[in-house]
């Protein structure tokens, strides 16, 4: 091995172990800011505060040893990627570590520990978020791409609970059992704890560049199309995206009172445009808020009249397009017209759509 490999060898090893290090101490300080929450110990989350600065210099203290390595040996291929995902990485420690330190503040300023039923689900949360935590810090200190790319689907857990927990707070707000500055307190709380699997996502696919260089992905936004009988437009929204953006999103579509088949004029415009009808048929809309909550946008076609939902999915955003009136509303002929015009109308919006959720790029 010459010197100069082995130089690089010994700065690439330091700055493995100083990540691992500044990773571990991040660990700590989710955990303990949640016990401290839990138990009301005070001096605990004091703690977790001051803690925090330490954990900063560190940081940076990483990031002037990478650009010191940078200038020291213009790396290329794997140690330049691994130089770079470790600048990125930090970012990402460093923001949970404010996550455990807004956890204290807000444990610090509780009247009492969250209520039972809350507490148990948040120690849940914070159990997964945790274990993702950790085995993303493994996979990057182990150079291991395929624990990454398993430990990025771990993520869906944290989401189902946090929507458990949420309705836990909201039914304590209901009952009034807690001042209001406190239930504000626990819902900023519990948002934190969830942001601690998002960051954990991001070192994943700094693991994942780091160790094959492969980017990560562009993201495959889901979109459902809704009105009341799912029989005409929202089909041919669904229809239309599905031809124009393939590779951009994945497309469903649904009614709040579904009819038993498309309408014939849907059918027709369909075949006028191109587009091809096979799977599409009448849906009744998802019941669960899980199932609700994976899709990005709803986006709801019956001009003035909103889905009956019980409540709009914390993730997810629900826009309105007019595009026209249902083909039921008019006579044969005036409807056979409107519904090609109704199809533009919806071509143009999911174009304005997609372009903003992915770019010029979007397919």
């Amino acid at each position: 091995m010459s010197h100069y490999q082995e130089r690089l060898d010994q700065d690439l090893t330091s700055l493995r172990e100083q990540v691992g290090r500044v990773g571990r101490a991040v660990q700590g300080a989710v955990r303990d800011s949640v016990h401290a929450l839990l138990t009301g110990d005070g001096r605990l989350a004091t703690k977790v505060v001051l803690g925090d600065l330490p954990i900063n210099r560190t940081i940076r203290g990483i990031d002037r040893q990478c650009h010191a390595f940078v200038a020291r040996h213009l790396p290329a291929a794997g140690p330049l990627r691994f130089v770079s995902s470790v600048l990125r990485l930090d970012v990402a420690l460093e923001r949970i570590g404010d996550y455990a330190v807004t956890i204290a503040k807000e444990a610090l300023d509780l009247s009492a520990p969250p209520p039972a039923i809350a507490a148990r689900d948040i120690e849940m949360l914070a159990e997964q978020a945790q274990r993702i935590l950790g085995q993303s810090l493994r996979a990057f200190g182990e150079a291991n791409a395929e624990q990454a790319e398993a430990t990025k689907g771990m993520a869906a857990q944290v989401e189902s609970t946090f929507y458990k927990v949420f309705s836990d707070l909201v039914g304590e707000a209901e009952r009034d059992s807690r001042p209001v500055k406190d239930l504000f307190a626990l819902l900023v709380i519990i948002n934190r704890i969830s942001r601690v699997s998002d960051q954990a996502k991001n070192i994943c696919e700094e693991t994942v560049f780091s160790a094959t260089g492969q980017g990560k992905e562009p993201k495959r936004y889901r979109i459902l199309f809704v009105d009341e009988t799912n029989s005409s437009l929202s089909l041919l929204a669904e229809a239309q995206a599905r031809e124009a953006f393939p590779n951009s999103g994945e497309f469903a579509s649904a009614g709040w009172a579904p009819a038993a088949a498309a309408h014939p004029l849907t059918v027709e415009a369909l075949g006028r445009a191109g587009l091809p009808e096979r799977g599409l048929g009448p849906s009744p809309m998802p019941e669960l808020d899980s199932e609700l909550g994976r899709y990005h946008v709803i986006v709801n076609l019956q001009a003035g009249t909103p889905p009956p939902l019980a409540k709009r999915p914390f993730h997810t955003m629900i826009v309105a397009w007019d595009v026209g009136p249902h083909p039921d509303r008019l006579d044969p002929e005036a409807a056979r017209e409107r519904i090609d015009e109704a199809l533009r109308r919806i071509t143009d919006h999911t174009r304005e759509l997609m372009q903003l959720l992915r770019g010029e790029g979007a397919d």
